[in-house]
């Protein structure tokens, strides 16, 4: 995509310059919500580079960019690193496990937005919360978009040889907690429904049949929804009476469950009439026949994105 010359004005000249930033937004989104796991950061995080963008363009002596692209990356990814500090302090007072805000697919656009499907199921996303700021943007770099080294050091500022480093290190890190496994999709989201069927209706032995003996639920009310648990939950037992006890408080009517995906994995939507209650994604062993873990978010400030 070629860029817009510095000497041209006029609406003609914003609106190239719009135009331009518009066609990268979705690869920007992605890269930077990768990054930090939270939507209302990234939203943040490209308003601001929207503004370095635009500003970069009106400077008649800057001359033009001649890798809009990069130069597009470099800004979206030191803008997210600005931001790492401030979300580590406030996760630090959050009140229970602090989870990625889902990425809802909407039902229309599955097949759609090509860029955020690539975005991180929320298992690795939690991973790369135990990973430093450069480790875990060098490796949403290179390992989901395919970032050569050395442009990542021109991005970061660092040589080649400290970001394959970097990489090493966050690739080992990852994959020790993160086993590379794939189960089919369409397994995936069978095993997601029988789960939602089970643990909302109470069923007992449905649900002890689909979890693995070392299951883990996480639970992220942030204080303010309905939470399970301060604490990561373990054991197929704990977990399983534990939703059964939230069954039985349930209302017998106005709970819908919907499936949707987050990023590219199956989800359970739960709904109270027309408001989101929680999103649910289970993590799979690698046999895909049982869940190894829960995934549940029910804190309304990041469900704000859900119709």
């Amino acid at each position: 995509m070629a860029s817009t010359p510095p000497h041209e004005t006029g609406a003609a000249f914003e609106e190239a310059v719009t135009e331009q930033f518009l066609g990268y937004r979705e690869l920007l989104f992605s890269v930077v919500y990768n990054m930090l796991g939270s939507v209302a950061d990234t939203e943040d995080a490209l308003q601001e580079v929207w503004l370095a963008w635009s500003a970069r363009h009106r400077r008649q002596e800057a001359g033009p960019v001649e890798n809009a692209r990069a130069y597009l990356v470099r800004v979206a990814v030191n803008q997210a690193l600005a931001r790492r500090a401030d979300m580590s302090r406030r996760q630090e007072t959050y009140v229970g496990p602090w989870l990625p805000e889902p990425l809802v697919m909407a039902e229309d656009n599955a097949a759609g937005a090509t860029e955020r499907i690539a975005s991180l199921s929320i298992g690795v996303l939690v991973v790369l919360e135990t990973l430093s700021p450069l480790e875990r943007a060098v490796f949403v770099l290179h390992e989901v978009f395919g970032f050569g080294h050395p442009e990542i050091a021109d991005i970061l500022g660092r040589t080649p040889v400290a970001v394959r480093q970097l990489a090493a290190r966050a690739r080992r890190h990852v994959h020790a907690r993160r086993p590379r496994h794939r189960v089919e999709p369409d397994v995936h989201a069978q095993v997601t429904e029988r789960f939602a069927a089970a643990a909302l209706g109470g069923d007992l032995q449905a649900l002890l049949k689909v979890l693995a003996p070392d299951v883990t639920l996480w639970t992220d009310g942030g204080g303010k929804g309905p939470a399970t648990s301060l604490r990561p939950v373990q054991g197929r037992d704990q977990v399983a009476a534990l939703f059964m006890s939230v069954a039985a408080t349930l209302p017998a009517e106005g709970l819908d469950i919907r499936y949707r995906r987050v990023a590219g994995d199956p989800c359970a939507l739960v709904f109270s009439g027309d408001s989101p209650l929680a999103v649910v994604v289970v993590d799979l062993t690698p046999d895909g026949d049982r869940i190894a873990g829960i995934y549940s978010v029910t804190n309304p400030d990041k469900l704000t994105g859900i119709r």
